[in-house]
């Protein structure tokens, strides 16, 4: 049987200097502790980070499906500019979520960073200052600073919105000591929605969300509850159609302006629309009519005036654009060319046709393999004409 020697290990008889290795040893065993804290937070650390990389990975390959793959496996032409965007979006969420990880285990996050270089924020937003002074030593306490300098950064902030109520009282007066029956009151401002709750800037907001920024109605509804606000859908939808009268002045005026100018920009694009009682959405077509001389040192804002219609006919835009003679920049279609006719005689406009759909049939015609000797000599004589 083989004795194991007992290791030579013999503490010193001083007591300071067992107390000195006894502390030695603790903070050793701290330090071992922590280490494998840290190590087991770094494993959990590379493992989230890997399982976010397998998610990126997988979500690259899709977009990479979306672009090179079959037809039948591509998305939608209409909504893969939008599901591309969410895709990148995606893709840099995740990448920030990694590397705010990977800062916070090596303790960079800790550190203080030189700030980058960043675009100033637009001059019309508020500013609020916020001073932040340094606690004084005891043993400088009552002694006169002397400011030296600062440290200035910039964040940027937001109120969301917030409801209120507007009370609104008229009171009512008469006048002492006089046989006259005479009272008097403050006539009632004048409101877009008479007798209703909304003031101006809620029917604005609305108007705003739904129409420019796409969130609809129902959604709407629910934010609002998170207030405890409760607007039916049904009612802001009504309060949009007053609001739509309201505005239809300043709709027609701005395409007046518009024909006013030299130059007009046309389109017009589908818009499914909820079909009344049907249950179901049809198509109707947003027209569409710019204008912007700026690039031709004009003076006037850029403007656009838009039309619904249930119908793509040249007569929409003959009723649209009547009284207008001057240029008028479209695609190809045929509804636009009724406008240049010859029989009209000084009513007719001048088309300028658009450079992108004229080159669009060249590269069509290129990918089909149909591209000739003589199609490059029609687009050489076009650019030069």
């Amino acid at each position: 049987m083989k004795i194991m020697k007992t290791p030579d290990f013999s503490l010193p008889d001083d007591v300071d200097a067992l107390k000195a290795l006894v502390f030695a040893m603790t903070e050793k065993v701290a330090r071992i502790e922590a280490l494998e804290t840290e190590n087991r937070d770094l494993k959990a650390l590379n493992a989230a980070a890997d399982e976010r990389i397998a998610r990126l990975t997988s979500i690259l390959k899709a977009l990479e499906r979306n672009h090179f793959g079959k037809r039948s496996e591509k998305l939608g032409a209409q909504g893969a500019g939008q599901q591309q965007a969410f895709v990148f979006e995606e893709i840099e969420t995740g990448i920030a979520e990694i590397k705010a990880g990977l800062d916070k285990a090596d303790g960079a996050g800790k550190q203080k960073r030189a700030p980058r270089p960043r675009k100033a924020f637009a001059s019309h937003l508020e500013r609020v200052e916020v001073v932040i002074e340094p606690d004084v030593p005891p043993e400088h306490q009552g002694k006169e600073k002397i400011k030296i300098g600062e440290d200035v950064c910039e964040r940027l902030d937001v109120e969301p919105p917030r409801f209120r109520v507007i009370v609104t009282r008229r009171p009512k007066y008469v006048f002492k000591d006089v046989d006259i029956d005479g009272v008097i009151q403050a006539p009632a401002p004048a409101r877009i929605i008479e007798g209703g709750i909304p003031t101006e800037g809620l029917l604005a907001m609305i108007a705003v969300s739904k129409y420019a920024d796409g969130l609809p109605l129902y959604r709407q509804e629910a934010i609002y509850a998170r207030d405890k606000v409760e607007l039916d859908r049904s009612l802001m939808a009504q309060w949009m159609g007053r609001l739509g009268f309201e505005l239809e002045p300043l709709s027609d005026h701005v395409l007046l302006r518009i024909k006013q100018g030299p130059r007009v920009f046309a389109d017009e694009t589908t818009l499914p629309t909820l079909e009344p009682g049907a249950g179901k959405a049809k198509k109707a077509y947003l027209w569409a009519y710019a204008s912007d001389g700026r690039p031709f040192g004009g003076g006037d804002p850029p403007m656009v005036a838009y039309r619904f219609e249930d119908s793509r006919s040249g007569g929409c835009v003959l009723r649209h654009l009547n009284g207008y003679h001057g240029i008028l920049q479209v695609d190809g279609y045929a509804a636009y060319h009724r406008l240049a006719r010859s029989d009209r005689g000084e009513k007719a406009v001048a088309l300028a046709c658009c450079w992108a759909h004229l080159r669009r049939r060249f590269y069509e015609l290129h990918v089909a393999g149909s591209w000739t000797a003589r199609t490059t000599k029609i687009l050489s004589d076009t650019e030069r004409n």
